[in-house]
């Protein structure tokens, strides 16, 4: 998996009744773009994440 600012995490919820949970990508520190990512949730909450299985990255749209 490989990520760059900007991009968007996506986890789908493999448990029934868990959402989907979407954040943006605002700190990515290996140079190559390897996970742990440092994510903004819409709620504001910031997290450190190691993105599992049930994760994907939607790349942020160019511009």
């Amino acid at each position: 998996m490989r990520a760059n600012v900007g991009d968007t995490l996506i986890i789908q919820g493999n448990v029934v009744g868990r959402q989907v949970r979407k954040g943006e990508i605002i700190g990515v520190r290996d140079p190559e773009g390897a996970p742990p990512y440092l994510v903004r949730f819409g709620d504001g909450h910031e997290q450190l994440v190691y993105p599992g299985p049930d994760a994907r990255i939607e790349p942020a749209a160019a511009e």
